[in-house]
């Protein structure tokens, strides 16, 4: 049987340690705060929801041993840790520090970084979500050159050295998240280039044979030229930065976050066919369990993904699995939408409404078939 890499996103939200994360979640859980008020929007809403395993701290190493545990056995076996740079120093970085990296058995895993590196506003604050003050931005995204060599720094001498950071063909992994705002930061398309190739340069002066630099991708929409100086298409975009291959962060990236699962799933499979034809570097095909923001507001948003039950995600699963196999891809990796995106209804822990139903979906197709 051939062996799949399953990466889960992991968003770090799910403790209270970090001191900064009280200005959303003043109750010191973080945004399980969140999730403990959600209440349905109308009838048939299937929130609330309650996580199997209770609203742990997952920056608590032995939280992280089960959960690594419980991972690895459904066949999860790697983390994409979202990772956060605001103000000079590192936001949610906890949760893999002394979380993960500490738990006893995190070796039986691999992981890599997302560099989330989009703008914050008072979307995680479900006081003012939605609403016109809610829409002022708290932290800017986006990192100058000088900026960006101090996050380089940190991500070699924290975890592309580790033995158990994710790499293909040796090269660590690194996905960014907003392209567009990663221009915005350097200050144009050919000052983000030359960041590009100093990353490189740097990795490889460390001792790697280069950086697999990997991009999320908005389907075949245009960039905004208002932000990055130009008019041109995403795939056009990666070419020009020298991207070695993209993925989603989620399926509402390629296809609407609205309407039945099945369905979309057939769009999504649809843009697959468009990345195909647009795309010159590889793409490691994505799955999304879901998606309902209603949690994180106090108003009714009618963007939902309806019967996303585990059967579906199976079919789902399978999809992946089979565009995986069809594709000469440089691993065999696919990413998933994600382990504990909870306030956005896309998560694979079991929860009081499907069990452990979505990772028995996930074993079934990628371990035992």
């Amino acid at each position: 049987m051939k062996n799949y890499d399953i990466a889960a996103y992991i968003w770090p939200s799910y403790t209270g340690d970090e001191l900064r994360t009280r200005i959303f979640w003043p109750r010191g859980i973080g945004e399980w705060e969140t999730v403990l008020e959600a209440k349905p929007k109308f009838e048939g809403h299937l929130w609330p929801r309650k996580p199997l395993w209770g609203y742990c701290n997952e920056a608590d190493p032995a939280v992280m041993e089960m959960q690594i545990e419980q991972a690895t056995r459904y066949g999860v076996n790697v983390f994409i840790y979202d990772w956060y740079w605001y103000d000079g120093r590192p936001f949610l970085e906890n949760c893999l520090n002394d979380g993960f990296l500490k738990a006893a058995n995190n070796k039986k895993m691999k992981f890599f970084l997302m560099w989330a590196n989009h703008n914050v506003n008072h979307l995680w604050d479900r006081r003012l979500a939605g609403t016109e003050e809610g829409k002022t931005v708290i932290w800017n995204g986006a990192a100058d050159f000088a900026q960006f060599q101090i996050i380089v720094d940190r991500w070699l001498e924290k975890y592309f050295c580790l033995d158990n950071y994710y790499t293909i063909d040796g090269c660590p992994v690194l996905m960014i998240y907003d392209i567009e705002n990663l221009v915005v930061g350097f200050g144009g398309i050919e000052n983000t280039r030359k960041a590009m190739e100093y990353l490189r340069e740097t990795v490889k002066n460390a001792g790697f044979p280069d950086v697999h630099l990997q991009f999320c991708v908005r389907g075949d929409r245009d960039c905004n030229p208002e932000k990055i100086g130009i008019a041109c298409k995403y795939c056009e975009l990666t070419e020009k930065l020298g991207a070695d291959s993209i993925t989603n962060y989620q399926t509402g990236q390629l296809v609407s976050y609205n309407g039945d699962f099945l369905d979309q799933l057939e769009n999504e499979k649809e843009a697959w066919k468009r990345i195909d034809k647009e795309y010159s570097i590889p793409y490691f095909p994505h799955i999304s369990c879901g998606w309902d923001t209603n949690p994180r507001y106090q108003m009714l948003k009618p963007s939902i993904i309806t019967n996303n039950t585990p059967e579906n995600l199976e079919t789902a699963f399978r999809a992946a699995k089979d565009y995986a196999d069809s594709h000469d891809l440089p691993a065999p990796l696919i990413t998933v939408n994600s382990w504990n995106e909870w306030t956005e209804g896309s998560y694979l822990q079991p929860d009081d409404l499907y069990g452990y139903g979505y990772l028995e979906a996930l074993k079934k197709v990628f371990t035992e078939e």
